[in-house]
């Protein structure tokens, strides 16, 4: 890896604290008082930071973690009367506008995470509830430790899930299950979202996820930045269309982008035995 020197300074958040080193980018949610609940300005920020990630060279993959005592507890439910008060009108239908609106603002901000060229990992502890699984669902990979829990929560609350849950979460565990979770808004451990592959992982303790993550994180930024964006547009891809798109997709890309600096380093390090080094 190049010993490019970090970009300086590094934005500055409110809700979210934000460091990269060795290549790797860590945005860790920070309401620890709040649970981690998901205000206005952490769904702002939140797209801001996926934005910074992707455009930043010297970043070259994500860690979406959260201080405190809880990964994230959803929405703030505060944010439901200030939406009230913000798309109020005396015509019926431009509130209704307004409303539809915002909640398109807000899936941008899950979406985002899934438009990033980076790989995201998603750092699981403790309670990941509502939007938390709104959040995760759109990283490319998902651990926790053995003291998480989930819970689908919105119907609990009266709300119909409308960030990306419902869109993204039967193809990760199946629409049976999803549909179990979604209706039933029950609470699920760590050990069972790895059975049912919500995680990739379920560690016994925070100090061994964190662990791992850090491992995970740090072999994917000692790999070619440019096949690792192809990759993860080529999966992104082909998970909503046929097959067959999806090959004529690769076949294009590769075509451009085959014949790479990266390429010409990596069989030159298979030659000499050694590792590969990427420029950023």
């Amino acid at each position: 890896m190049n010993a490019d020197t970090n970009p300086t300074p590094l934005p500055v958040f409110e809700t979210l604290k934000l460091s990269l080193q060795a290549g790797v980018a860590r945005i860790e949610l920070d309401r620890p008082r709040k649970a981690n609940a998901i205000n206005a300005a952490m769904w702002r920020e939140l797209r801001e930071a996926m934005e910074w990630l992707d455009a930043t060279p010297q970043a070259r993959v994500g860690i979406l973690s959260a201080a405190g005592a809880h990964f994230s507890a959803g929405l703030d439910l505060g944010m439901l009367d200030e939406f009230k008060a913000q798309t109020a009108d005396a015509c019926d239908g431009r509130s209704r506008e307004k409303t539809r609106g915002n909640i398109l603002a807000l899936q941008d901000t899950v979406t985002a995470i899934e438009r990033c060229r980076k790989p995201v990992i998603a750092e699981i502890h403790a309670a990941c509830v509502g939007g938390g699984i709104d959040i995760v669902t759109a990283c490319d990979m998902r651990y926790c430790c053995e003291d998480a829990w989930f819970s689908v929560k919105e119907i609990d609350v009266g709300l119909v899930a409308d960030v990306g849950t419902l869109q993204r979460l039967p193809r990760l565990v199946g629409e049976g299950m999803a549909r179990e979770l979604a209706y039933t808004a029950r609470r699920f451990s760590g050990a069972e979202a790895a059975r049912m592959r919500l995680v990739n992982c379920c560690h016994e303790s925070h100090a061994e996820l964190s662990a791992a993550v850090a491992d995970i994180a740090a072999q994917l930024a000692a790999k070619s930045p440019l096949c690792l964006r192809g990759t993860k547009e080529m999966i992104s891809y082909v998970r909503d269309r046929p097959v067959a798109d999806g090959l004529n997709y690769i076949a294009t890309w590769n075509a451009a982008m085959l014949y790479s600096e990266d390429l010409d380093e990596a069989l030159r390090a298979a030659r000499e035995r050694r590792a590969p080094t990427f420029r950023d």
